[in-house]
């Protein structure tokens, strides 16, 4: 599936992913390829990427993700180093 990170100033990522684990508002989900369409709120927390080079991991201070299509944007409020 292909996915994007994008806060308001810059594009944090882009690329395959085969697997992402996201902070929900709600509790912790995983999103994997063929994935029903969805959109959901973020907490602070890990958004873990697991790709063919390996996993990745980005901590995201809130923001919103939608699953459509085997296509994943977060728009996250920011990205923490």
């Amino acid at each position: 599936m292909q996915l994007e990170i994008i806060t308001p100033d810059r594009k944090v990522f882009t690329g395959e992913a085969t697997s992402v684990t996201f902070p929900g508002s709600e509790g912790q989900f995983q999103v994997l390829n063929d994935h029903a369409p969805m959109v959901s709120t973020l907490a602070r927390g890990p958004v873990v990427i697991l790709s063919a080079a390996g996993q990745q991991s980005f901590t995201v201070d809130g923001g919103v993700v939608e699953i459509l299509r085997n296509k994943v944007l977060v728009l996250a409020e920011a990205v923490i180093a």
